[in-house]
């Protein structure tokens, strides 16, 4: 199954399943926006806009998402915000080198079938100085994990990963350093992860 077929299939569903159990993380990593900021943000993997009530105003916001069906969702939530909606690949943005000023990557990078990539495509997009901010899951270097590495090939086929080690995709984005990382959810199998475009 497709990832744009199997999201576009979720959409419906993925506020019951993702919302409520990581709100409190996704207002943790949101929080090292800069308050009273201005700029350009990108939302990449927006999906149905679970960040948006919890954004700082003052930026302007691209949210960027591969379905039609999540984006269909983020209407209603960015009321208050100056919010453009793309379609798009986050393999491949459609956007200038540094065109934004900080980026959000909220579990997207476990999701996207070539993580490493999708990273270097947010940090082209950001300017030096700007910070990406990670919330996904991450097995640890050397990590085991036997059930997940199991049923990782069932869970990438339907929505998303279970063996992507963070620490594997920093040497093919040579233009980041990790400033914090920190565990958010799952024993810390999810992380915060914040970074800097040099």
């Amino acid at each position: 199954m497709s990832l744009r077929l199997s999201y576009t299939l979720l959409a419906p569903f993925y506020d019951l399943v993702v919302g409520p159990a990581f709100r409190a993380a996704r207002r943790r990593s949101l929080a090292a926006l800069p308050r009273g900021g201005s700029g350009m943000v990108l939302l990449n993997g927006v999906g149905t806009g679970l960040d948006l009530p919890l954004l700082p105003s003052g930026y302007r916001y691209v949210g960027l998402d591969l379905t039609r069906a999540m984006l269909a969702h983020c209407a209603r939530r960015a009321a208050s915000l100056d919010f453009v909606p793309v379609q798009g690949d986050s393999l491949a943005l459609p956007f200038r080198d540094a065109s934004f000023d900080h980026a959000v990557l909220h579990l997207i990078l476990a999701v996207v079938p070539e993580a490493a990539r999708a990273l270097a495509e947010t940090a082209r997009v950001v300017r030096p100085g700007g910070n990406i901010l990670v919330f996904d899951k991450f097995l640890r270097p050397g990590q085991r994990a036997p059930l997940r590495r199991l049923l990782n090939p069932l869970a990438a086929r339907v929505a998303t990963r279970l063996d992507v080690v963070f620490e594997d995709l920093l040497p093919g984005v040579p233009a980041v350093r990790v400033l914090s990382d920190e565990p958010a959810a799952a024993g810390g199998w999810f992380r915060l992860i914040r970074l800097e475009r040099l």
